[in-house]
């Protein structure tokens, strides 16, 4: 009663106030099978792999049943996917009875049987790997499942899933089929009332750029975290209490009726078509257990486990339940659980007889079967350029000064268009206008692109204008979407005010769509600070634990303009400690025409790795970083840039990265410095070792010195000295601010003597 609109209250009396009919006897058996696989599943494991973790279903097996009947729905009703994310708690149960993982796949897993085709990749252990299958109902109705990776970080999974759902479904027309990729996400009830990340998820729900048709949220309420109670972990009655101000319909059902379980998850996705709406459904039950299989429960919660251990299961008391109304026989209900076991006796003796095993798919790889999208990576992108031809500017160019019929472009703005125009042609093209070339270039050889980020359509330094409004009526009009009649399909949308669901779903969409361009930008560098999981535990690691790829985009603001402490610094040496195993690409480029070619660059290089790109503040207007005609028509993107204007007799070579490149330049136009070249770092990681020593090799008698804005300890610096300076000819000496617990100083004064010393260090290097 919590809902305001009238409508969906009515739609809930209709089906809740009044008698209710109980299931025929063909939905009961399913019932009572889909809870013999659960528990029969948990028993054998914990008979044949004693002590080892699994982090059972055991208590709530009636999680099971819910998802079969919902399943059972969707594929009934013709729904393309059904996407799941969920914690470790249970995931063997639904790989094996619901996503369909063979059970020979899941006891390879356990005993430690190692895929070649994981290459030099980690790997991960067993209950947090998901799958992609076919979930096929008793009547042969199907539909692909697709159950998302997930590591230890529980909720970190929620923005993921709704980005792969969300890429799925931009796939269909849904003009058409609605929205025909069903997400469900399973929860704990302390990790649901505890992580903020769930509450930011829940408020993408109705957002038009997040926007899924509505997920189930299912949580398994075991009434326990680790080893603390409710009163501990949440301020409210119930763990869901906080989603009645986002108007979701909540239900609290009884884990150990079954059949209620049943109704309720058929009549929660019932709402979820009807009203496009999210749904939770709180499955309050037990965990019979600790968090573990190793773990003692009694030792915190001795009162609750007493009680827990003389409880019959959810499978026995379903079953006598029936017996005792006579809707089965006690023949029956006994011989559909010893069928269940002897297939588990029958797939393990199996396993042990071709060990080791890997599945017949080629595109498996550790027991996961990536999105189908994924098996495009290899070779896909053959001949292409990241130049484009200057008709192609032109037209982005032109594009800026056609406004629809009526549009009252605001009078601050018009100037800038006229430019834009102006540029495309006669060259002087500054950063905002050449990362739109980039991604207009791109939609016209038909390659999609999504950004999103907080104000990014306008960005945060009134710099993109990618979407204008209508000064009079506040309609909206976005040049790029008006450059050919064939072009590819623009998405770009500012988002809430997140970083962690927000990260995490662009993250996922990529991995949906290789196809596609995908950037997520920070409103500042260091607001990627609040989505450090997705960072550590999707971004960085995804393919060597998961054989995951993705091409996401972080655009992160970086640079030292005398501001204070915060927005300063996007934390560059946090990135660069993580890179390994060539995971990913960190780059600060300087020009606009660099910026250009790395983006055209990720769009079509493979295999794919996320990128990370510490985008300027001061450059985007600074008329010696803007870039000619010729920069975008010839060339590539180029790791390290050779100094054009270096004297002769060179001995002092300075070695930088970004902004402060313009400032060195400065200083030595100013100190006659003629003997001094400066080289630049455009690509940080994979480190361009040949391109460096083939720079140094024209100044074979000069010093070298890496300067940077930031402190000692921070940037690049710590992964330069370890990784560069070992491979070099010659000592490699830095300069920079002095080390330091915060990124940048709190005044202006303060920020400008800093600099004055680092210019006279740098100009006095090796002297």
């Amino acid at each position: 009663m919590h809902l305001q609109d009238p409508e969906q209250r009515a739609w809930f009396q209709k089906r809740l106030e009044r008698p209710w009919r109980k299931p025929d006897v063909d939905e009961q058996l399913q019932i009572l099978y889909k809870l013999n696989e659960a528990e029969a599943f948990e028993t054998f494991l914990q008979t044949k792999f004693v002590g080892q973790k699994r982090f059972s279903l055991e208590g709530g097996e009636s999680l099971i049943p819910a998802l079969d009947t919902i399943l059972t729905a969707a594929s009934r009703e013709g729904l393309d996917d059904v996407a799941i994310g969920m914690p470790h708690r249970g995931r063997l149960n639904v790989l094996a009875n619901i996503a369909g993982k063979s059970y020979a796949q899941i006891f390879d897993e356990f005993e430690g049987s190692l895929d070649e085709r994981i290459g030099q990749g980690s790997g991960d252990v067993k209950y947090h790997l998901g799958t992609e299958g076919t979930f096929t109902t008793p009547t042969g109705e199907k539909t692909r499942v697709y159950l998302a990776a997930n590591p230890s970080h529980l909720e970190a999974v929620n923005g993921v899933l709704e980005g792969i759902v969300r890429a799925k479904q931009d796939r269909i027309d849904l003009g058409n089929k609605g929205f025909s990729v069903l997400p469900i996400l399973i929860h704990g009830d302390a990790a649901f009332a505890g992580q903020g990340v769930v509450q930011e998820t829940l408020n993408l729900s109705q957002l038009r750029g997040y926007r899924t048709g509505g997920t189930l949220h299912l949580l398994v309420n075991n009434q326990i975290g680790f080893t603390t109670g409710p009163t501990s972990s949440r301020s409210s009655q119930y763990p869901t209490d906080m989603v009645k101000g986002l108007q979701i319909p909540i239900f609290h059902v009884n884990g150990d009726d079954p059949e209620a379980v049943a109704r309720v998850a058929k009549m929660a996705y019932d709402y979820r078509q009807e009203f496009n709406k999210d749904v939770v459904v709180d499955i309050v039950c037990y965990r019979l257990r600790g968090h573990n299989e190793g773990d003692d429960p009694s030792m915190t919660q001795p009162v609750m486990y007493s009680l827990i251990q003389s409880k019959k299961s959810v499978r026995q008391l379903y079953t006598e339940a029936l017996i005792g109304r006579g809707d089965i026989t006690d023949d029956q209900a006994k011989q559909a659980l010893a069928d269940f076991k002897k297939t588990l006796e029958r797939h393990f003796a199996e396993h042990k007889e071709e060990k080791p095993r890997t599945t017949d798919d080629s595109n498996t790889v550790a027991g996961l079967e990536l999105p189908s999208s994924q098996h495009e990576d290899a070779g896909m992108m053959v001949g292409w350029s990241t130049a484009v031809s200057a008709g192609m500017l032109k037209r982005v160019g032109t594009a800026h000064t056609r406004p629809p019929e009526g549009f009252h472009v605001h009078p601050k703005l018009e100037k800038l268009l006229q430019r834009r125009e102006q540029m495309a042609t006669e060259g002087g093209i500054d950063w905002g206008f050449g990362e739109l070339l980039a991604f207009g270039t791109l939609l016209m050889e038909g390659v999609p692109v999504r950004l999103t980020g907080q104000d990014c359509r306008r960005g945060t330094f009134t710099q993109r204008h990618a979407t204008l409004h209508d000064n009079k009526t506040g309609a909206e009009w976005t040049p790029l979407q008006y450059l050919t009649e064939d072009q590819a399909k623009l998405w770009i949308y500012d988002s809430s005010l997140s970083e962690y669901a927000v990260m995490a779903f662009e993250y996922g969409y990529s991995v949906e769509r290789p196809d596609a361009l995908v950037l997520w930008e920070a409103q500042f560098g260091d607001f990627a600070n609040g989505a450090q999981t997705v960072v550590d535990e999707f971004i960085s690691s995804s393919e060597q634990k998961w054989g995951q790829r993705s091409s996401v985009v972080l655009l992160l603001p970086h640079g030292y303009e005398g501001q204070g402490p915060d927005h300063s610094s996007g934390r560059i040496e946090r990135y660069l400690q993580l890179c390994a195993e060539d995971n990913m690409i960190v780059a600060q480029p300087s020009t606009p025409a660099s910026h250009f070619h790395l983006l055209r660059r990720q769009a079509y290089a493979r295999p794919r790795k996320p990128l990370v790109v510490f985008s300027p503040k001061q450059l985007l207007r600074l008329k010696a970083a803007a870039s000619d005609i010729a920069d975008f028509t010839e060339g590539t993107f180029t790791p390290v840039l050779p100094d054009y204007d270096a004297g002769e007799g060179v001995d002092r070579v300075l070695l930088c990265s970004g902004r402060v490149y313009y400032d060195l330049t400065s200083q030595r136009r100013q100190r006659g410095a003629d003997n001094t070249a400066i080289i630049r770092l455009e690509q940080l990681y994979p480190l361009p070792l040949p391109e460096v020593r083939a720079e140094l090799e024209k100044y074979p008698n000069a010093t070298l010195t890496w300067v940077q804005d930031e402190p000692e300890n921070q940037g690049a610096w710590w992964y330069l000295a370890m990784n560069l300076a070992p491979q070099l000819d010659r000592p490699l000496q830095v300069v920079s601010r002095p080390a330091a617990a915060s990124p940048a100083v709190g005044t202006t004064k303060m920020h400008a003597a800093q600099a004055e010393r680092l210019f006279d260090q740098a100009f006095a290097a090796g002297k």
